[in-house]
Formats: C-alpha cells, structure tokens, sequence
C-alpha cells in the first residue's frame, strides 16, 4: 500500500479526530474508535465520532454534520475509511457521494475486512488519500490498542491492575487487602472497568473477597458493565456469593478445566453462570488457551485484578501489555505477605519485562503509575 504523508498544517485537525474519538470511549467495542472532521478552504464545517455499535460512523456522523455542502472538501479521519458492509453502509461510498476531494488518514485498520481496502478504493476513483505519520499516528495507535491487538492475535488487551504498599505488597499474610488504596483511586478502577470488555480474577481472590467486580461510577450514572470472569479450575465459584447471585444484572463466566465436577458445572449453569471448558499443560498454557476463548466472544480488552497467582501465570504467558498500580504510601513488611505477581517470574533482572512508556500521576496520596509494555 503506497502512503502520501500528510503534511504538517494538518496535524491540527488530525488532533481534533483523536479528540473526538474519545468521546466513545468504552462505548463501542467491538468496533474501534473513530473520529472525523471536515474541512473547507481550511474551516472546519462538520465533525463527528462513532458512539457506539449500530450507530453512524464517524465520516458519516461529520457528514451529517456539515453547515454547508462538503463537496470538494478534506475529511480527516483518525483511522482508515472502512469499504465493507456491517451494521452500517461502507463509509467510503459516503465520501465519494458527498464529493470529497481528500481524505487524510491517521491510522491503518488492521483487521481482515480493512487493512488498506478502503483508501485503495477512494484512490481508484480519484480521491486524494494521504496518511498522518510520527506522532500523529502513534496517538491514533495507542487510542484503539484493544482493537488493535483483538484484530491481529484474537485475544483480548490485558490490563493488569493492582493496590500495592510502598513495599510493594497486596495482602498481608491472613489475607487482608482491604483497603490499600484511597477512595479516589478506587474510584479511578471503577471508571476503567466502565470501558473494559471484561474484569478477571482467579477463584482464590473470588472465594476470599467475595468481590462485585462491577463498574460503579462516582456519579451514580448507569454505567457499561463489564463481563465478570473466574479462573476457577475445578467450578469452586460459591453459588451464594456475590458474582452468582447477580449472574442477572451482568454476565459472569467462568473458565475451567476438563476436570472440574460434572455437578459443579451443571449448578452454575443453572444459576446464570456461562461454563466455558479449557485446556493447557500448565498455567501459562491455560491462560493463552483462555484469551483465545476470550477473544472468540468478542472480548478485546480485559481489567486483570487478582490474585498474585493468577498475574503471575499471565505474565509467564507474555500476556500482560499494560499494568496500572496504585502505590500507597503505607509500609506492611511480613516475608509471608503476598506480593503483586507469583508465578515462575525471571532468573535475571536482564530478561524482566521492561515498560516501553511510563506515566504517573497522583491520585490523592496515591501513586497511580500506568505502564505500557506492548504496542500494536
């Protein structure tokens, strides 16, 4: 595929799409986020974004919302122009019909039905198609990782978060973790699990915190709820804890091995839980096996809470691409205490996983640091 570079004076309006494009944020998986804007003798006379599944596409939406005839206009769109049929029309069909005369680019599409059909088709009939590059496009990467990874592996984004002291412990050694982190932090968690796919924990971290794992906003608004996921191998979920008993209110699904009870299965079933079997020859293999599971409902980005165990065996995987910890400034000491990951872990700090980008911010007086390990 032939690239143009878009030029530097556009790099203002690609800005404004991936601002836009925010705007869906945990509102349109499976699909990516996208924005647009359109231009006329260099004004801004339409703009748009995607809100959520089903709902017009960003071109479509800045088209929609042109003040004034668009024809000989330039659409800026923060990933490529799709050319296949969906839930909504092809947007390059829109484009040519509205009489744009070209069409800058911020990111490529990866996935199947994409990958560079869309541009290729505007091109053949002659529309001007031009790609952002450096920074401009690295920010349109980094905004739709889930989608981007789902579409070249088919397993979900992991996000590994975790409450840890300055000593860097998650629990003392009887198990208590509640709570490590401040109020606002944990208000920060609920917000992220408003825009993931899915929240997860091992069985052990289900059994002993009998958690909820579902988004609660602090504006009390309802929010996007997450699909509630256990590692459990053998079904050991209790049926009268809190993720069973609420099966109704948000999906919960529970992952197992071939060896778990028959009759362990068969009353989670029953009680609203989806049962999924898998398989592996030890934990890291269980984990791939899993994401691939994942991925196949449609599962593209997932929050990993707990326990060490569980971490541990995703990071043996190689499957942990961001992690978020809140570092409070508390001291619990204890050889005994659990740390954030278990697992087989490295035999030298020179093969440990090194962050690609590091961002810290405060959060009362928490550290909230998020790095990012993978990009796609």
């Amino acid at each position: 595929m032939t690239q143009t570079l878009a030029t530097q004076s556009d790099a203002v309006h690609l800005e404004r799409t991936l601002e836009l494009a925010a705007r869906g944020r945990g509102r349109t998986s499976p699909n990516p986020l996208v924005g647009a804007v359109v231009v006329k003798q260099g004004r801004p006379i339409g703009e748009g974004f995607h809100s959520e599944p089903g709902s017009p596409h960003a071109e479509l939406a800045a088209l929609a919302d042109c003040l004034e005839d668009p024809d000989g206009a330039t659409l800026y769109v923060s990933l490529e122009p799709c050319a296949h049929h969906g839930r909504t029309p092809p947007c390059v069909d829109a484009i040519l019909a509205a009489g744009i005369r070209r069409v800058v680019v911020a990111s490529d599409d990866p996935s199947a039905k994409a990958n560079g059909r869309g541009p290729e088709l505007l091109r053949a009939e002659g529309v001007e198609v031009e790609w952002a590059d450096a920074e401009p496009a690295h920010a349109a990467r980094l905004l739709n990782q889930p989608f981007r990874k789902h579409a070249r592996t088919g397993r979900p984004l992991v996000l590994l978060k975790s409450a840890l002291t300055l000593d860097g412990k998650v629990a003392t050694p009887a198990g208590d973790s509640r709570w490590i982190s401040s109020e606002a932090s944990r208000a920060r968690v609920h917000a992220r699990r408003a825009e993931v796919d899915a929240v997860v924990v091992g069985i052990g971290t289900a059994v002993a915190d009998d958690p909820l794992l579902t988004a609660r906003p602090e504006s009390g608004e309802p929010a996007r709820q997450p699909r509630r996921v256990v590692f459990d191998s053998h079904a050991r979920l209790p049926l009268n804890g809190a993720l069973a008993r609420s099966a109704d209110k948000a999906p919960v699904l529970v992952l197992c091995s071939p060896a778990a009870p028959a009759p362990a299965r068969e009353a989670l079933a029953a009680a609203g839980v989806e049962v999924l079997q898998t398989e592996g020859a030890d934990e890291a293999a269980r984990v791939g096996e899993a994401l691939s599971a994942l991925g196949a409902r449609g599962i593209q980005s997932l929050l990993l809470e707990g326990g060490p165990r569980l971490a541990g065996a995703f990071l043996d995987a190689g499957e942990i691409d961001e992690m978020l910890a809140f570092v409070a400034p508390v001291l619990a000491g204890g050889g005994e205490a659990r740390s954030v990951l278990e697992g087989r872990g490295v035999e030298s700090i020179a093969d440990a996983r090194r962050a690609l980008a590091v961002a810290v911010e405060r959060i009362g007086d928490d550290t909230c640091i998020c790095a990012r390990f993978r990009e796609w």
